[in-house]
């Protein structure tokens, strides 16, 4: 399966958000340096970050990306 970097832009609202494909690596060590040289070097707008997400293709990706998830409670213990 490929790893592919997004950039994901959330919207107004949290829960919806959207994702443009930027690139697909077969190696997660090539996608990772990628996605590092893209952050350090085209820095995106306060609502848009870089993503990797792996995944059986494109469709899946997107829809990993896009689908809302509640944020995770915090144990008296984590705070």
């Amino acid at each position: 399966m490929p790893y592919y970097i997004y950039i994901v832009t959330s919207h107004d609202t949290a829960s919806t958000s959207s994702a443009r494909l930027v690139r697909e690596y077969e190696n997660f060590k090539f996608a990772k340096t990628e996605v590092r040289r893209m952050r350090s070097e085209e820095p995106l707008e306060e609502n848009q970050s870089y993503k990797i997400i792996f995944a059986d293709d494109t469709a899946q990706a997107e829809q990993r990306l896009t689908e809302f998830r509640e944020e995770p409670i915090a144990k008296e213990w984590e705070k």
